[in-house]
Parts: C-alpha cells; structure tokens; sequence
C-alpha cells in the first residue's frame, strides 16, 4: 500500500507543479510575450502548442489529432500505470522515473482535452551549442524520467554484466 501512495504522490506531485506553472504563465505573461530572464539565452514566453513535441503533428486533420495526441497518449499512460503498479520489482529509480514520465503526460494530455492545446512557456539558446524548443514543466518530467530510466538501464546492465 505505501508503494502505491508513493506512487499517486508523485505523479500528483508532477501534474500539480506543472498546472500551477501553467496557469501562472497564461494569467501573467501575454501571448507571445517574451521576458528576458538570462539574456536571450533562457527566455519565458506564452505559446500554445496544437501539436505534439515542438508542435509537431499541429496541422493534423482534427480526427488524427484526436486519435494520436489525445486518444493514443491517454491508453498509453494507462498502460504504463497499470505496468508500475503490477510489477513490484522495479527498483526505486525506475519508479520514480515512469511515475515522472506519466504525471508530465496527464498534464499535458489535460490541456489537450480542458484548453485543445498544450501551454508551453521555456526557452532556452545557449549560443548555438545548445537550443531548445518552447516547452514547459510537464516536458521536463518526461525528459527527466526517460533520461533517469536510460541511467538506471546502463546502470543494471554493468550490475548484470558484474553478476
């Protein structure tokens, strides 16, 4: 029982940092707006997003898109729900990182369905070495999440290796 409240906490935890970022921008910064937090190398802005990553997908026919970024993402996220609550052998790294992976999915798959589109507000250009999209916190828990879940796989491959 405790595994499984960890596990609502924190997808709860992921979806709430990521609504409340959200209204903050849409009721503080205009569309379009750019604030110049570092330079022009970490900007804050109000975007909305009709599409998938980097508005991939936003000029979709409305039942593609509809099937593909609503419907699709939505069975997936059970799926993987179902996956971690099911399989108790996951290790701690692995958990929290689907659990990311999933809160950083709801909210983005929430705005979808309340807003038909998705707020995204960060940028980020560090000089041509390194430039984002525009993306918001529900995107950082996915990313997160993937990169600790390829972490933990290089990590249990050297374990399984050693053994």
């Amino acid at each position: 029982m405790k595994r499984n409240l960890f596990i609502v906490i924190l997808i709860i935890f992921n979806i709430t940092i990521d609504q409340i970022s959200k209204f903050s921008v849409r009721a503080n910064i205009e569309l379009r707006e750019i604030i110049e937090i570092i330079g022009d190398h970490f900007i804050l802005t109000n975007v909305y997003n009709e599409g998938a990553f980097l508005g991939m997908g936003s000029d979709m026919h409305p039942t593609l898109k509809l099937i593909f970024l609503l419907i699709l993402p939505t069975l997936v996220l059970g799926y993987v729900i179902y996956y971690i609550v099911k399989t108790k052998e996951l290790d701690r790294l692995s958990l929290i990182a689907f659990c990311c992976i999933i809160g950083g999915g709801i909210a983005n798959v929430f705005d979808r369905i309340v807003y038909g589109k998705v707020t995204d507000f960060f940028f980020i250009d560090l000089g041509g070495i390194f430039r984002t999209g525009i993306f918001n916190v529900a995107d950082i828990s996915v990313t997160t999440g993937m990169i600790m879940l390829l972490v933990g796989g290089i990590f249990n491959k050297d374990k399984i290796e050693k053994t």
